[in-house]
């Protein structure tokens, strides 16, 4: 059964750049990226072992004034040589460290891509933020793209301290891209409808309301699952994978950013000093200890999906209603402040003469726009 779900999400979710965009290049114990788009001078890479055994590459660029640090998960048909330019220019605008990483079959990460694989992709990545660049995870924001948005909220839902989630054109499932399903069936894969509801911290939703690829539907959808909303970026005109071509992208996304860098920071028991939580974190989520000598025993005592999913009857059952997870509490005040002057319906069309974060996406093939379209000579 866990196959016929790896089957599914490798068929029609992953595309990986073939051959490659870069190279993996060692000099004196360094890595570099070679052949890679950007400043790729100012990056460190890394390449690390995750819990199923594969290697990933990691791209790490620090900015001396960040306060923050977003741990970056891409579509479903780029590789982090491509995207390193982006990802430079996101770390510079917005004022945080980032760290973006190669999902297994990607780029030169070894392995095949899979979902349980990708889950264990993250995993890795944010132990090394832990670990390595002494990261806290209250100070990490995980930010996910397209298919990225899957692993993005498997790691979300388990980490109740952390600052914040973004998710950018994100799906309610890799099945309900396809097809309009009522109910989560065993064989779904990245069933982010059934976990975006046990994700404690802010949540910002980015979606072009003119996606053709994931419906529009599908973020306002996980937006209103969401328990901690913040105020919701819909670009009108905005399409799968040209998001970052609006002045309104890289504005609302320092907004964000500013915003959370002066919310407090989530305690140990998953709440924050001027949030008032009506649903107690699980037990099972418990934070992390920050102390290295703890972070093995943390990564480890983490829930994870590793094991193939069996079949639940219960799934097969008719879903209460969706709109019970809003009930359950309401937004913070202090997070979502519509603002009339940058309503979703008020956007900015792209120009030629947008600017330079602008001009660098034109060049940059983020995802695959026939992603989830089977054609006959996939099927």
């Amino acid at each position: 059964m866990g196959g016929v779900t790896s089957t599914l999400a490798a068929r029609f979710a992953f595309f990986p750049p073939t051959p490659p965009s870069y190279r993996v290049e060692g000099s004196l114990g360094r890595l570099a990226l070679e052949g890679a788009r950007g400043r790729v001078a100012v990056a460190e890479v890394m390449v690390l072992e995750t819990r199923r055994g594969n290697e990933i590459v990691t791209v790490y660029i620090r900015n001396p004034s960040a306060k923050l640090t977003v741990l970056y998960s891409h579509g479903n048909a780029a590789d982090i040589g491509q995207l390193c330019e982006l990802f430079t220019e996101l770390s510079t605008h917005l004022r945080v460290n980032l760290m973006g990483y190669d999902y297994s079959g990607y780029g030169r990460s070894s392995g095949k891509p899979s979902e349980q694989n990708t889950y264990a992709d993250i995993e890795a990545a944010y132990k090394c933020l832990l670990e390595t660049y002494g990261a806290h995870e209250e100070d990490i924001i995980l930010y996910g793209q397209s298919v990225g948005s899957g692993p993005t909220l498997d790691l979300a839902m388990r980490l109740p301290c952390l600052r914040a989630v973004v998710l950018h054109s994100p799906i309610l499932s890799g099945l309900r891209v396809m097809y309009t399903v009522k109910h989560s069936y065993w064989f779904d894969i990245y069933k982010n409808i059934d976990k975006i509801p046990l994700v404690q911290c802010p949540v910002l939703v980015i979606h072009g309301m003119d996606d053709d690829v994931v419906d529009f539907s599908h973020g306002k959808q996980l937006w209103e699952l969401t328990k901690e909303k913040y105020e919701p970026l819909w670009i009108k005109g905005g399409n799968h994978c040209d998001l970052e071509l609006f002045p309104e992208y890289i504005r609302h996304l320092k907004k964000f950013i500013s915003a959370m860098e002066k919310s407090p920071p989530a305690t140990q028991d998953g709440s924050t000093k001027s949030s008032n939580l009506s649903d107690p974190p699980r037990s099972s989520f418990g934070c992390f200890e920050i102390s290295r000598k703890s972070i093995d025993q943390g990564i480890k005592s983490m829930p994870t999906t590793d094991d193939k999913e069996k079949p639940r009857h219960s799934m097969d059952r008719r879903e209460k209603p969706r709109d019970s997870a809003d009930r359950r509490e309401k937004p913070r005040k202090s997070l979502y402040h519509p603002d009339k002057n940058n309503h979703i319906d008020n956007h900015e069309k792209p120009r030629h003469s947008i600017d330079r974060f602008g001009e660098i996406m034109r060049s940059v093939g983020l995802c695959n726009i026939d992603c989830f379209r089977p054609t006959g000579s996939r099927i």
